[in-house]
């Protein structure tokens, strides 16, 4: 066993991925209605950005591994329907916000966004700039399934401003996809990749998926080889959650067919071998970027940051999210939309806005959640500099945490130096574990009452 596999095991445990803090499992459904109108009117500041997402539920088919809220169906109707209460939810929020402030940022996620029709997607992205102010150099992007994806679906990303694209391509193997039921051809894929390439998509991403049915390092290093071959700009490899407690279509998944916890190993040690050697940057968790990425330039520069969408260089925008079981955020707030497609529409049927759950954060929440997203983006923190700013004594305030880090030194995780933790390049591939010694809420929960989080590797 290598000593980076050994050190998989021994880190490999339940714990949040910390796309916010505190985490979505302690938002409230004493958070109401009332609170986001409130909020929203409360924290219009011009100098703050906006980051527009719509969630976009459908998909054709149903992915056996597929963990986000979604609705398999053939009926495009319910589509066409979906849209009009888009646009009744994005018009009550756009009347409370001023209007001179920029959207910096627009993601389309889901399910499956291309899902939608070419021109529903003009539609879609039409209602959004009737309503915001979109900001000339917008970052614009969409995920996107490759199958049944046409060029007229990229042809209308592009008229409509999208200049980024991720495409979910999972894995390549004949034998894996069947077992997750998403079948798609290297020759698809590729296809839809050089369509994307010559309509000029300024970014393409791909995402991979370890952890699946018959997943071997055999296998998948033919599929690192290949999709290395075609370049993208980023990967996300993203570990496999196996949920079924929480997503009951998982158990379509033949349990036994599942690699073994040293094979899922043995695979996290190929991507880091495979990916640091074709010269892609570790950016943070799940994330490789080529060296002159924006994503790269923005850790370098300390600039980079965490939110619901994963990884952005977008740090000073509050996130206005449409759809059913959407998030929200300001500088102080989170909330979810309902998750229930059916509720989610009769509430906004009913003129109001879908708020299910949300939270109110504390300024110890603030502080936490900085440390955190510092460790998660920096890879450093300077904790003189950082105490000075938020007015503590950082060794005091974080004496629990930081005594959890000479064991991570040991291990070759940190380097502590005086007032200064520096993640190393090896530690970059356990920032969940790092970052979990300074979570309160983690520390606080009694045993047996944690919330059930997806393992670290």
């Amino acid at each position: 066993m290598s000593q980076f596999t050994a050190l998989l095991e021994k880190y490999s445990k339940p714990g949040p991925r910390y796309t916010s803090y505190p985490t979505a499992p302690y938002f409230h459904t004493d958070f109401s209605e009332a609170d986001w109108i409130h909020e929203l009117q409360a924290s219009q500041d011009p100098a703050r950005g906006i980051s527009l997402y719509a969630h976009i539920p459908f998909c054709d088919t149903l992915c056996y591994y597929c963990g986000c809220n979604m609705v398999a169906t053939n009926e495009y109707s319910k589509a066409e329907i979906y849209l009009q209460f888009l646009e009744m939810e994005m018009d009550r929020v756009a009347k409370m916000t001023d209007p001179t402030r920029l959207v910096r940022q627009l993601h389309l996620g889901g399910g499956t966004p291309t899902y939608l029709k070419p021109d529903d997607i003009r539609r879609l992205v039409t209602m959004m700039r009737s309503r915001f102010t979109l900001a000339p150099d917008i970052e614009m992007g969409c995920e996107a399934d490759p199958r049944e994806l046409t060029r007229d679906h990229l042809v209308a990303l592009r008229e409509s401003g999208f200049n980024r694209l991720s495409l979910g391509v999972q894995d390549l193997n004949d034998q894996v996809q069947k077992a997750v039921n998403r079948v798609q051809p290297e020759a698809m894929i590729e296809q839809v990749y050089r369509w994307a390439r010559e309509l000029g998509f300024a970014s393409i991403n791909m995402d991979l998926i370890v952890g699946l049915p018959h997943q071997n390092t055999t296998s998948f290093a033919h599929t690192l080889d290949r999709v290395l071959e075609w370049a993208p700009d980023r990967f996300a490899i993203f570990a496999y959650a196996h949920v079924p407690w929480m997503k009951k279509h998982q158990k379509l998944i033949n349990e036994p067919d599942l690699p073994s916890f040293t094979a899922r190993l043995d695979l996290q040690q190929l991507i880091h071998d495979r990916l640091g050697a074709a010269g892609y940057q570790n950016v943070g968790m799940d994330h490789y970027a080529k060296p002159d990425d924006e994503m790269v330039k923005a850790q370098q520069n300390k600039t980079l940051w965490r939110n619901f969408q994963g990884y952005t260089t977008h740090k000073n925008c509050d996130i206005y999210a449409f759809g059913v079981s959407s998030i929200s955020q300001t500088r102080d707030v989170y909330m979810q939309n309902d998750k229930n497609l059916k509720s989610y529409q009769e509430r906004v049927a009913a003129g109001h806005l879908p708020v299910e759950r949300g939270l109110r954060l504390t300024h110890e929440d603030q502080l936490r959640r900085e440390l955190i997203t510092r460790i998660m983006c920096d890879m450093e923190i300077d904790t003189q500099a950082f105490g000075a700013e938020w007015g503590i004594d950082f060794e005091q305030k974080f004496a629990d945490g930081l005594a959890e880090l000479p064991a991570l030194e040991a291990d070759g995780l940190v380097r502590l130096e005086p007032g200064r933790i520096v993640v190393t390049q090896l530690g970059s591939l356990f920032l969940r574990n790092i970052a979990m010694g300074f979570d309160a809420y983690l520390k606080e929960a009694a045993e047996g009452q944690q919330p059930r989080y997806s393992r670290t590797a």
